[in-house]
């Protein structure tokens, strides 16, 4: 099976800075690759090249078969691409303005119309055709999304694509692009939310300073921190310290929270002894739990500094 997108050694600068630093990526065709970072890493640079929206500076790209730089017209018929940012017109009802996408890639009135049909069907959203998209609520993004796949793109390009939105709306997109993957389009997701990345990616590639840090599925980036982990949260903060002692090595405090944590070992000796061990010393533990390592754990040990969603909660 080939790839859908294979990136070598791409480098792309701005003035002196380094967005992309010999990027190497390779995504396997029908699959979701989920791209985290923190702000500044390359990220959307990277989109934006394999979208052919820039050019870059050095290196090989290509997405469905093609050369970003030389066959770039070949690309653009192949993708779909969703950015940060809402591409729909507000004014427009979403019949109109999937009409209106459709036509511009040169579909014909008749299969833009077939076409828009379909998508607001698939995307439970042909209640709404006529009403203008400004009172959609959250069904905005998953139009916006319904328009980026007009053209029933071989690959799908996902830039944040749930930012802003509340739990419903990115379950309603999330389980879009399950179904998508589920009928042969292949997907690059670029993400702030590690959840996110958790839920949908087959692999992840963590990037730091335009290049990739570490990549792997989810389970394996987390076993590169040491496995699962205990954690003890006390009732009392002035016991964390002593709560800390009766854990094994490698012990992390978190004290906002009143939480001791260190790598469990075995999940059921560590636990057994876990909840026995603070009530022995006279600590009352509010809550004590194995846990798999997060995937901001992996990015901080790797990286030395968090992604987005850790760094804006911070």
């Amino acid at each position: 099976m080939t790839d859908a997108i294979v990136v070598e050694g791409v480098h792309k600068r701005y003035g002196a800075k380094r967005a992309l630093d010999g990027l190497d990526l390779a995504v396997a065709r029908s699959t979701v690759h989920a791209v985290l970072g923190p702000n500044g890493a390359g990220k959307t640079t990277a989109v934006r090249v394999l979208a052919t929206l820039l050019r870059p500076d050095g290196g090989r790209a290509q997405v469905a078969g093609y050369d970003v730089r030389r066959q770039a017209g070949r690309v653009r018929s192949r993708i779909g691409l969703l950015g940060q940012r809402a591409a729909v017109d507000e004014r427009l009802g979403g019949r109109q303005n999937l009409e209106m996408f459709g036509r511009l890639y040169h579909l014909g009135a008749r299969r833009a119309g077939v076409r828009a049909d379909e998508l607001l069907e698939r995307f439970g959203l042909a209640d709404t055709d006529r009403k203008a998209v400004a009172a959609y609520s959250g069904g905005m993004r998953r139009l916006d999304l319904a328009a980026s796949l007009i053209t029933d793109p071989e690959v799908l390009f996902l830039d944040e694509p749930t930012t802003g939105l509340d739990p419903r709306g990115r379950a309603e997109v999330w389980a879009a692009v399950r179904s998508l993957v589920g009928g042969g389009t292949t997907v690059l997701l670029t993400t702030q939310y590690l959840e996110e990345a958790d839920q949908l990616a087959d692999r992840i590639s963590l990037i730091d300073g335009g290049r990739v840090a570490a990549e792997g599925t989810a389970d394996e980036l987390k076993a590169r921190v040491g496995g699962d982990r205990i954690d003890v949260v006390v009732r009392d903060a002035a016991e964390l310290d002593r709560a800390a002692g009766l854990l094994p090595g490698g012990t992390v405090l978190d004290r906002d929270r009143r939480l001791a944590g260190a790598p469990a070992g075995d999940r059921m000796v560590a636990l057994t002894r876990t909840v026995r061990a603070p009530a022995e010393a006279g600590i009352e533990a509010e809550d004590v739990a194995v846990r798999r390592p997060t995937l901001d754990e992996v990015f901080l040990t790797l990286t030395g500094h968090r992604t987005d969603e850790a760094e804006a909660a911070a």
